[in-house]
């Protein structure tokens, strides 16, 4: 307990509880007020008022400290720092708050207000809310007073006890961030893992790592630094087992010193630090060469390596948040916390209880599970090498037992090893996998059900209604390829605003000058190929497949639509041809595995059902009424009867049904399994290290794949257009005229340039004919109540799903764990559901 001078500040912790304690009137909502945000405060009259609209209605008190536990609760579990006050002179009540703070693993001060009875008594009295006697005063001044002595025994970290007004009116209030916080240190990082005593592998990896280490005069490391400013991360044991725990400590101790370098506590110093400081433990584990290597230093080193040991903490929260170091790894639950199993946690991870064969503790995989926004780097438990699980780390390669000493450079995610200089100790079990396989990464229910809010880089944040997330869910898990390929799904495509040109719904001059008034100087026009849109990710060999895409069954990539749906029971044959012909990218782009974005053709080669069972059925109808109603009019013509304009009208039917006919037939074309199918790619969506759909203009896209020429692949006519041009906007109308006429869907206008999200990514001009298929053989007799369509839900689909595939294809290209990829896929799938005009 600490009695509070003028002149020193209180320190309550940033991430926290703070009880203030007092009696009534002792000024606890004047001082909270004071020093405190609105918000952190939480008061019991408050709560009293919020569940009986009294707030000294002392009969609702227990259900207001319901309401007031449960608001503190939310907020600690947000690592909010939240101030409660009330009495809280009565043990009971702090028991209730200390027992609330601890479960959510936060720090929790007290704040006594301790000021004359006969003030408070005075200042109640002038307040005519509080019309209970002057008795109550005196009992809370009663029970205050036998709790200051026993304070510091009941689970506060410290109680500041301000006596009489001077100490309350001009105490100074400052939040101390938590030892772990370390937000604010931003790397770049060296992170290496458990050492064990190996000084010399230690010294070369620190080499390798460009690390210049610093010798005494006896040519004893005790220091180093990166000529580029990195800073070293240890995740602890140091020390036990190998040659040379002195040295290690030797030249950590001197990093730390320097400030090259941090370094978290491992089990082993804390049993080394128990050891030392005279405790009873069990000298086993490489303990007694530790001992025995110390005993034969100075004491001043002894001393300095006690201090050292007992100033390392549990963990470290780095970058912002993004990055948590922790000896033995850390769930997101605990990131920034700092309680007893908090700190047993990042020491000894979590354990099922059981023990296996060789009679050491069975972990809990909470890797496996984990779904934090952190990495987290940790070692403890020997792996033969280091592998990503759900974006966690363990760098523990078990070099003390014969592998090697691992380090991690962040943020570029860059594993170097040196291999150990012979086994130092013998492993009480093989060293094994840190997962037996890739499913632990793999989207799970528990990630996209219900409604939920995905918070993006590249689409904000999206909601996804949860009848919208059912209808994805069912897709996802019945139908959708492998979900290991699955690393992107394609937008929706705006149509362009609707003309109002004679005889046109859609026309490129309206897709100019939308781009134009968003600011847009050049675009680029790209046929619009009438296929079905596919996207094709594939793998070098099977070696990338398995290394970059965790699937080991021989297959080397995965052709699906834009709903992840397979295009073909075996795609074996078109993945080889794939390959093949993309052999040209994967030279130039130095890559094993691409992703590209194409349309598959023909449109009947997965369409022709739907040809088929809607259009041919609705060409066969005309071909065979219309010619009938004519052959009847002519007879009632011949009658004497007026049916001109009827006639006229069943003729232009027959010749809006004839272009309707021409329209999807030429479309279709015979195909033999295979034989016939071709892929247009337009754009590379990604390859190995690159997000090329994020960083790369759409000139470069057609460059490059103008580079493959094989018979697989259709090529992707374009022409780009200066929009401040009037000569190059006409003649890119004129090519869109001879496309359309020639059969040709019509083409998408696209920013040549990179642009922001506010921008349409790309909008489609269909041509007159093709809209037929969509809007019906005589869709040109209702151009009037066409133009009527609403485009604002469409155009918002495609812009946020088109931020939803960049966030997919980032995270993929970051390795990210799968499920966070998915969850972007997942999204878009989910969209897709929004009931918007199919016709659009």
């Amino acid at each position: 307990m600490t009695d509070v001078s003028n002149e020193l500040p209180v320190t309550v912790p940033a991430m926290g509880l703070v009880v203030l304690i007092g009696v009534s009137g002792s000024g606890k909502s004047t001082f909270a007020r004071t020093h405190f945000a609105p918000t952190e405060v939480l008061s019991s009259d408050f709560c009293r008022g919020l569940v009986a609209n009294d707030e000294n209605d002392q009969s609702a008190t227990p259900d207001a400290f319901d309401v007031l536990h449960y608001i503190v609760g939310t907020r600690l579990r947000r690592g909010l720092l939240t101030v409660v006050d009330a009495t809280n002179v009565q043990r009971g009540a702090r028991a209730s708050l200390v027992k609330l703070a601890k479960s959510h693993d936060v720090l929790v001060d007290a704040i006594v207000l301790d000021v004359p009875e006969s003030l408070a008594a005075e200042r109640n009295a002038t307040r005519p809310d509080r019309d209970f006697g002057r008795h109550v005063v005196a009992r809370q001044h009663r029970d205050l007073q036998r709790s200051l002595g026993k304070l510091n025994k009941e689970g506060f970290r410290r109680v500041h006890v301000l006596r009489g007004t001077d100490q309350v009116d001009t105490v100074r209030i400052v939040r101390e961030r938590p030892w772990n916080d370390r937000r604010h240190q931003h790397g770049p990082f060296d992170i290496v893992g458990d050492v064990h005593g190996c000084a010399s592998e230690l010294r070369t990896l620190l080499t390798e790592l460009g690390w210049a280490v610093a010798v005494d005069a006896a040519g004893v490391a005790v220091g180093a630094s990166h000529p580029e400013g990195r800073q070293a991360v240890f995740v602890g044991d140091l020390v036990d087992r190998g040659p040379d725990t002195v040295g290690v400590l030797r030249l950590v101790m001197g990093m730390v010193a320097s400030g090259d370098a941090l370094c978290v506590s491992g089990n082993h110093e804390a049993k080394l630090l128990r050891a030392l400081r005279g405790s009873k433990v069990t000298i086993s584990h490489g303990l007694a060469e530790s001992l025995a290597q110390l005993e034969q230093e100075p004491e001043q080193f002894q001393v300095h390596t006690l201090d050292f040991l007992d100033g390392l903490i549990s963990h470290y929260v780095l970058d912002g948040g993004k990055l948590v170091v922790a000896h033995a790894g850390l769930k997101e639950a605990y990131h920034g916390r700092s309680s007893g199993r908090v700190r047993a946690f990042a020491l000894y991870g979590d354990t099922t209880g059981e023990t296996d064969e060789y009679g050491l503790p069975v972990r809990y995989p909470w890797a496996q599970e984990y779904r934090g926004q952190a990495m987290v780097v940790y070692g403890h438990t020997p792996v033969p090498e280091a592998e990503w699980v759900n974006n966690t780390i363990c760098l523990d390669t078990g070099v003390v037992f014969g592998g090697a000493l691992t380090a991690l450079r962040y943020p570029e995610r860059q594993i170097v090893s040196v291999p150990a200089e012979q086994q130092w100790y013998e492993p009480v079990r093989p060293l094994a996998p840190a997962t037996v396989d890739r499913e632990p990464s793999v989207l799970k229910i528990g990630d996209v059900a219900g409604t939920r809010w995905l918070a993006t880089a590249h689409a904000g944040k999206v909601k996804i209604p949860e009848e919208n997330a059912a209808a994805a869910l069912e897709v996802m898990s019945r139908f959708a390829v492998d979900p290991r390929w699955l690393v992107y799904l394609p937008p929706a495509m705006s149509p362009v605003a609707t003309s109002t040109l004679e005889g046109f719904l859609e026309h490129p001059e309206e897709a100019f000058e939308e781009y134009a008034g968003w600011g847009v100087t050049r675009v680029v026009c790209e046929e619009k190929h009438m296929g079905s849109r596919a996207i094709a990710v594939i793998a070098q060999d099977a070696e990338a497949a398995e290394g970059r895409f965790g699937v080991g069954d021989g297959s080397t990539g995965a052709v699906y639509t834009r709903t992840g749906r397979p295009f073909f029971a075996d795609t074996t044959g078109l993945l080889q041809r794939l390959r093949l012909s993309a052999k040209p990218l994967f030279e130039s782009l130095e890559t094993d595995w691409l992703a590209l974005d194409c349309e598959l053709l023909p449109w009947s080669v997965k369409a022709l059902d739907l040809i088929q069972a809607q259009y041919a059925s609705v060409g066969a109808a005309a071909a065979h009424a219309l010619p009938e109603a004519l052959t009847a009019l002519e007879q009632a013509a011949a009658r004497g009867l007026d049916v001109s304009d009827l006639t006229r009208q069943a003729e232009r039917r027959l010749a809006n049904a004839a272009k309707f006919r021409d329209a999807y037939a030429a479309y279709v074309r015979p195909t033999q399994g295979l034989e016939g199918v071709t892929l247009a790619p337009f754009q590379i969506l990604a390859a190995e290290g690159r997000a090329l759909a994020l960083t790369e203009p759409h000139e470069w896209h057609l460059a490059e794949l103008a580079k493959l020429n094989d018979e697989l692949i259709t090529p992707t006519r374009h022409r780009f257009v200066d929009l401040a041009s009037r000569q190059e906007r006409d003649a890119a109308t004129r090519w869109w005229d001879e496309l359309t006429a020639a059969g040709g869907e019509g083409m998408v206008v696209k920013p040549a340039h990179l642009t922001d999200a506010s921008v349409q990514p790309g909008i489609k001009v269909r041509g007159r004919e093709y809209l037929r298929i969509i809007y019906g053989p005589d869709y040109t007799d209702s151009l009037p109540l066409l133009r009527d369509r609403h485009l604002g839900k469409k155009r918002q689909l495609a812009r946020r799903e088109h931020g939803l595939g960049l966030e997919a294809l980032t995270a993929f290209v970051d390795h990210a764990p799968l499920w966070k990829v998915h969850q972007a896929v997942f999204a878009v799938l989910a969209l897709e559901s929004e009931p918007v005009d199919p016709r659009l």
